[in-house]
């Protein structure tokens, strides 16, 4: 079946079709984290001038010294950009008027009402109100709930008196950043994509086409806000599955790893999810919330992510249970023990401690007495609550401990010799999968 042919675009909406043809558009990313600094990158790469915008004079400053400071992203390239000034940065938004595109990456929080917190996003949309002009397509990328685009930022943007689809452009994309992913980077995951109107639709896919290997257009902002949600509720239910498995085979005397090991050998219709500590990072515990608190306001109770979420928290107090009950054994209490906590980042290969499960291992470790010590090549310092600590050398640490707990399992990291080294060990990750041993306890 033959494909009906696409109008020609015209006025605002062909100059910028004409600009990001031929890379003579300047791009804009507000927020240069996890999300936004490989997507400047990339940007870039594909030929364009970028700027960023940042709160954080620290980032500005690395940026203009072409030190990169996210590791997932290509040092070299990075250097060669900065270095030709294809890359720029400032905590001054006035020369957001000059760029064509502006993708906005800042975070999205919750609040601890685990309502929605939109600050960022808003005042990144009313720096760009002020310095909206026709031809100029905007792009939201922090994950939300769904009716966000249109219901909070469409309005703030038209305050400049422009009219959206006619004179600017606004899309939602979600972002699908996997940080310490090596087999995926951010041009590599496909780019879904939705529009205000047809045409926003069409030159945002337009746009992340000349940077994105492949890019999926949706029929609205909110289908591409609902992508996002859907995607990271699947994980953390199927998540919470798995630690009730845990749980469930804990009670009974079953090796919950090797069930799923088993599980995992059927080529069809089981996909394999594993039990931890709980959930950390930017995404899988907050996404959830967004849409749990956008059904409630439509009169739905999302139940599913409810449960999900209740057994996902309470999994840090879990590990602490698992460790009261292996110093039981070998007759020693929490309170005056030497606990060393392995891994302390939210997931494997990153440095990010935001809502990791160690921290609240460590906090209920430190209201029991217990003296705590830790080790991760990623994260040098951390602030769990009152306790300031900094990271020791495994080799000595391991050997000192009363209990060593995984929580994080960073690669690098000899488990065998940390094994072999420590009195008694907790692993909340299967990091000692095959290892022999009593004083060896799996969660």
């Amino acid at each position: 079946m033959t494909e009906t042919p696409r109008k020609p675009l015209a006025g605002p909406a062909a100059a910028l079709e004409a600009k990001i043809l031929d890379r003579s558009a300047l791009a804009g990313v507000i927020g240069l984290g996890y999300v936004g600094l490989p997507l400047t990158v990339e940007l870039g790469r594909s030929g364009y001038s970028v700027f960023g915008l940042d709160n954080s004079q620290q980032k500005v400053e690395s940026i203009g010294r072409g030190e990169c400071y996210i590791p997932d992203v290509d040092a070299e390239l990075f250097a060669n950009l900065t270095s030709q000034q294809k890359l720029t940065a400032s905590t001054d938004d006035g020369a957001l008027g000059d760029c064509d595109a502006v993708s906005i990456c800042v975070p999205t929080p919750l609040r601890k009402t685990k309502d929605p917190d939109l600050s960022y996003v808003i005042e990144a949309a009313e720096a760009l109100s002020r310095r909206l002009h026709p031809g100029m397509l905007v792009i939201l990328e922090s994950t939300t709930y769904p009716g966000t685009t249109e219901e909070a930022i469409l309005p703030v943007l038209e305050r400049s008196g422009l009219k959206v689809g006619e004179d600017f452009f606004l899309c939602f994309s979600p972002e699908r950043v996997d940080p310490g992913n090596e087999r995926f980077s951010t041009r590599d995951i496909p780019k879904v994509i939705g529009g205000v109107t047809e045409t926003c639709t069409r030159l945002g896919e337009l746009y992340y086409s000349q940077v994105m290997q492949q890019v999926v257009p949706v029929s609205s902002t909110a289908v591409a806000e609902m992508v996002k949600l859907l995607e990271n509720t699947f994980r953390m239910i199927n998540i919470g599955l798995a630690n009730e498995m845990a749980l469930m085979c804990g009670h009974m005397g079953i090796d919950v790893w090797e069930v799923i090991e088993a599980a995992a050998t059927k080529p069809f219709g089981f996909m394999p999810f594993y039990p931890g500590p709980g959930l950390g990072g930017h995404c899988i515990p907050v996404d959830p919330h967004y849409l749990s608190w956008k059904t409630k306001q439509a009169g739905y109770e999302p139940r599913f992510i409810e449960l999900a979420s209740e057994i996902n928290g309470k999994m840090p107090a879990r590990v602490v249970e698992t460790i009261q009950q292996a110093l039981n054994r070998d007759k020693k209490a929490v309170n005056g023990s030497r606990i060393h906590v392995v891994g302390v980042a939210y997931k494997r290969g990153v440095s990010d401690v935001r809502e990791s499960p160690a921290i609240d291992v460590i906090g209920l470790l430190g209201q029991l007495g217990a003296e705590i010590g830790y080790s991760d090549p990623f994260v040098p310092r951390l602030r769990a609550g009152e306790l300031e600590l900094v990271a020791e050398p495994l080799d000595k640490a391991a050997g000192a401990a009363d209990c060593v707990v995984i929580v994080t399992d960073h690669a690098g990291v000899d488990y065998a010799a940390l094994a072999a080294r420590a009195k008694l060990v907790v692993d909340t990750r299967n990091a000692l999968k095959g290892t022999p041993g009593d004083h060896i306890v799996r969660l």
